[in-house]
Formats: C-alpha cells, structure tokens, sequence
C-alpha cells in the first residue's frame, strides 16, 4: 500500500501541470539541501564537517518521496559539482567527491530515496517509524561515508573520525523530524491519506 506524501498532497492532476510542479519541488528541495549545508562545524580533529545537511537530506526524501528526494539530492551534488557554493559552509567543486568527505554526498542520495520510499509506506505518520525511517536513512549516509573515508585514514581511527563526534547531532536531527513530520500530519488530518 502506498501512502501520500507531503508533496503530493496539492499536487496538480494535468500532465503538464503536474511537470511543472515536480520540477519546481525537485529543484526546492536541492536548494534547501544547499542551505542547511551552510550551517557548518569544523571539527579540528576531523575531515568532516558538523552540518544540518544530513537533517535537508532526510526531510527532502520524506517530503518530495523517493523519486522526487532522489532527484533533487543529486541536483544539489550536481549545483556543488558545477562550482555552486552549496556544500558544507560554502564549498564546491570536484574534490570534495574526491576528498574524505565524498562518501558522505554520495550516500545522501541512498538516504533520501530509502527515506522517501518509507515516507510512501507510511513509515513518517508516527513518531516510532519516522524516527526508524530517519534513523535508517541516517545509517545508509554513515555507512557511504565511513566506507569512503576509510581510503583516507587509518581503519581504526576512522569511526573516531566520522561517526562517533556526530551521534548526538544525528540523534537530534532525528528526533526533530520525528516529532515535525507525524505533527504536520496530523495537522493536515491526512494521516491516513493513501493512493492507488
């Protein structure tokens, strides 16, 4: 059974409409995915950056579902590729796919979809299964991103140097969407809202 998601709530029911209105959605989402990359923490000890990325990456996935949170998160990699300032505190270009920090950008594609294809199951009505949701989305980016940076560090440093610091900001950023997305809801009174 395939559940509604924010985005298809208002969404126009003429092909073209419709068109238009994915891409504006699509192109939103990798511009609110670019802006919670600006708020960004150097930590002196690791590569990798302390950001609210992660957070527009799983609410892109949960909002847009996962077609949509796909295709805007690798719109947001591409604007970054392009030499659009939109990874963590203003950075772009190639070499951050190719520095220590490239599997975690690679892995917010994974997160948004898994979360998106969750969010179509229903999976972001409840606080219990949109924090499992956010939770699984969340491992997918970490396991990209400690595979990758494990190229370029020791393996045993490399949880100490890209998991450990960012549990509890990752906790946090869970527990925000697990309480906004069941509330938004519930506010639309559409928590059983289902498609065909």
């Amino acid at each position: 059974m395939t559940y509604a998601t924010y985005a298809d709530i208002i969404r126009p029911q003429t092909k073209r409409l419709a068109w238009l209105y994915d891409l504006a959605l699509v192109l939103g989402g990798s511009l609110l995915i670019g802006l919670s990359a600006q708020l960004a923490f150097r930590l002196p000890f690791s590569p990798v950056p302390i950001t609210g990325q992660t957070l527009g990456v799983l609410l892109v996935g949960a909002l847009l579902g996962s077609i949509r949170g796909g295709v805007s998160t690798l719109l947001y990699l591409a604007q970054g590729v392009a030499g659009f300032p939109v990874f963590a505190a203003g950075g772009a270009g190639v070499a951050y796919f190719l520095g220590p920090t490239g599997g975690y950008l690679i892995g917010f594609v994974a997160g948004a979809v898994l979360t998106g294809l969750l969010a179509e199951r229903g999976w972001d009505r409840r606080i219990g299964t949109t924090f499992l949701a956010m939770l699984a989305g969340t491992a997918v980016i970490f396991a990209s991103g400690l595979f990758w940076l494990a190229v370029y560090t020791e393996a045993e440093n490399v949880f100490a140097l890209g998991l450990y610091p960012f549990i509890p900001g990752a906790i946090l950023k869970i527990a925000m969407a697990a309480l906004l997305l069941p509330s938004g809801w519930k506010l639309l009174g559409l928590r059983r809202n289902r498609t065909e």
